[in-house]
């Protein structure tokens, strides 16, 4: 596993081409799952681990890597299937999502392969609101399943989607706004909702897509509706940048490109942490970024950019 994860500043390059790379995975059984490469910082055969009173029934044990206690998630009975039993011969992904570093269980580690976000569909409609897919692609004519990590660390500890008072005025920002509405874009149906209570809390008109694609649809049939720009309706964007079909980087790309589209603030929102994202939030256009999930930045930086205009 040592060099699985080298050259990173190469694969940095894949950013904003609308390209990912997927570390290939199993839980139990065949299935391969796949999680983006900018989310992993290690791959390791699992240590010992140390039992700890009252943890969550998905959490294996407490592993101490590098100086930092991490806590090791059963990622095969956190998605719903079984134990993963043998833990010695087992592997943990450590990963870094929304400003937190945690271990991930598996199986086995294949390799990682690299695809267009064209090629990564969302979830098939009668998959239900219950599953842990965030999108499916295929590779050597299998199916693989990328996992809604979010969805899967929600369960485990919960967000505080409430904004504190004082950060933000209510009655500025709804004036801001005036009679126009908030656009979500988010493949991960809990993302989608943290953002939603966050600022319908605060009293702000949204409407959520799942992904780039289905993103930029929309604001070029409203902007069909408007005289001059699609601000006329809609105050900013909120966008992840991960996204099956058309990641966040493209969508602001092509929002900024057309003319009627052009004016529209857009704050890209997302579990990528890492520095190498704010270079290309400056190339293709976008006006913020935010690491999710913070209720207090997300409303504050709502505020500001409805009151740039």
């Amino acid at each position: 596993m040592a060099g699985i994860l080298d050259s990173v500043n190469q694969r940095t390059q894949l950013v904003g081409q609308n390209r990912l790379e997927l570390l290939l995975f199993k839980l139990n059984g065949r299935q391969r799952y796949g999680i983006n490469v900018f989310k992993v910082r290690e791959v390791l055969q699992c240590p010992p681990l140390t039992s700890m009173p009252r943890l969550n029934s998905y959490v294996k044990g407490i592993a101490h890597i590098r100086g930092q206690t991490i806590s090791v998630i059963d990622m095969g009975l956190a998605t719903g299937g079984r134990e993963i039993k043998n833990v010695k011969d087992a592997f943990i992904i450590i990963t870094e999502y929304n400003r937190t570093i945690q271990g991930f269980l598996v199986d086995s580690v294949e390799r990682i392969i690299n695809l267009n976000w064209g090629d990564v569909m969302p979830p098939p409609s009668g998959s239900g609101r219950t599953n842990y897919l965030t999108a499916v692609t295929e590779i050597d004519n299998e199916l693989v399943e990328i996992l809604d990590v979010e969805k899967v660390l929600e369960e485990i500890a919960p967000s505080d989607t409430r904004v504190s008072k004082g950060v933000i005025s209510d009655d500025e920002i709804i004036q801001d706004l005036g009679d126009r509405i908030i656009l979500i874009v988010d493949d991960s149906s809990v993302a989608r909702n943290q953002v939603k209570r966050a600022l319908e809390g605060v009293g702000l008109p949204i409407i959520a897509k799942k992904n780039g694609k289905e993103g930029l649809d929309y604001l070029v049939e409203i902007a069909e509706q408007c005289e001059h720009s699609v601000t006329e309706k809609i105050g900013l964007m909120v966008s992840d940048v991960e996204m099956p079909v058309m990641d966040g980087y493209t969508l602001t790309a092509e929002v900024k490109a057309r003319p009627k589209l052009a004016g529209l603030h857009v704050i890209l929102h997302t579990s990528l942490s890492g520095v190498f994202n704010h270079a290309m939030v400056e190339k293709v256009g976008a006006d913020d970024f935010i690491a999710k999930f913070n209720p207090d930045e997300l409303a504050g930086a709502v505020q500001k950019w409805l009151h740039e205009e």
